[in-house]
C-alpha cells in the first residue's frame, strides 16, 4: 500500500480514534510491514514476530482512543508499543531459543556454491547475534536506520531523541559494532 498523505492520515486517525475500524483498518494495511519487520530483526524469528505484531496492533486498536497527536508521526506510537511489547519479550523468554524449522530457509542453494552461502550465512548470523546483544535502544535505532530506511530526524521523533543525540549514539553504535566484530574475527565485515 501506497503511503498515505499527511492530511489523509488525519482524517483517518481521527476516524479510527472514534471507534471506526474501518479506518483503523487503513491505518492496519499503512503500517503492517514496517512494524513487522522492525519486530522480526529484533526477536529473529517469524512466529514471534507475526505474535508480537498482532500484539502491538491488538494494543493499538483497543487504546487509540487515547492517542494524542503530540506534533509525532503515528508511526512512532507504534514503534513505542512494540518497542515495549519487545522489552516484555525479551525479559520473560527463557534462556533456551528454540529456532523453528521455517526460519532455515535461508540455508537453500540459491545458485553460489554451497560452501560460500554457508560462510556469508554464518557471518550474517554472527552479526545479527552482535546486534541483538546490544543494548535495546541501540537495536532499535540500527533497525530505522537500515531497515526503514529512515532519517536521523525521523529517529529522534520515534525515539523521543534531538537529531544531534542520534548521530551521536549511532557513531557510538557502530564503533561499538566494530569492536565487538574486530574481537570476534569475523571476516568480511571491514
Amino acid at each position: 500500500m501506497t503511503q498515505l498523505p499527511e492530511k489523509k492520515e488525519e482524517e483517518v486517525l481521527a476516524r479510527a480514534s472514534q471507534g471506526d475500524r474501518e479506518a483503523f483498518g487503513e491505518l492496519y494495511e499503512q503500517y503492517v510491514t514496517r512494524i513487522f519487520n522492525y519486530v522480526y530483526y529484533r526477536t529473529g524469528n517469524v512466529h514471534d514476530a507475526e505474535d508480537l505484531t498482532a500484539r502491538v496492533f491488538h494494543r493499538a486498536l483497543h487504546h487509540i482512543h487515547n492517542y494524542t497527536d503530540r506534533g509525532l508521526p503515528f508511526s512512532a506510537w507504534l514503534y513505542r508499543i512494540a518497542h515495549n511489547l519487545i522489552a516484555n519479550w525479551h525479559r520473560d523468554r527463557s534462556r533456551h531459543q528454540e529456532i523453528p524449522l521455517d526460519d532455515a530457509s535461508h540455508l537453500h542453494y540459491k545458485g553460489e556454491p554451497p560452501e560460500s552461502a554457508l560462510v556469508l550465512t554464518q557471518e550474517r548470523e554472527a552479526l545479527l547475534r552482535l546486534i541483538r546483544h546490544l543494548p535495546s535502544e541501540r537495536q532499535h535505532l540500527l533497525i530505522l536506520k537500515f531497515v526503514e530506511h529512515m532519517s536521523n530526524a525521523e529517529i529522534g521523533a520515534i525515539m523521543g531523541r534531538s537529531e544531534g543525540a542520534v548521530k551521536s549514539l549511532y557513531h557510538r553504535t557502530l564503533l561499538a559494532l566494530r569492536d565487538e566484530l574486530e574481537g570476534s574475527g569475523l571476516q568480511g565485515f571491514e
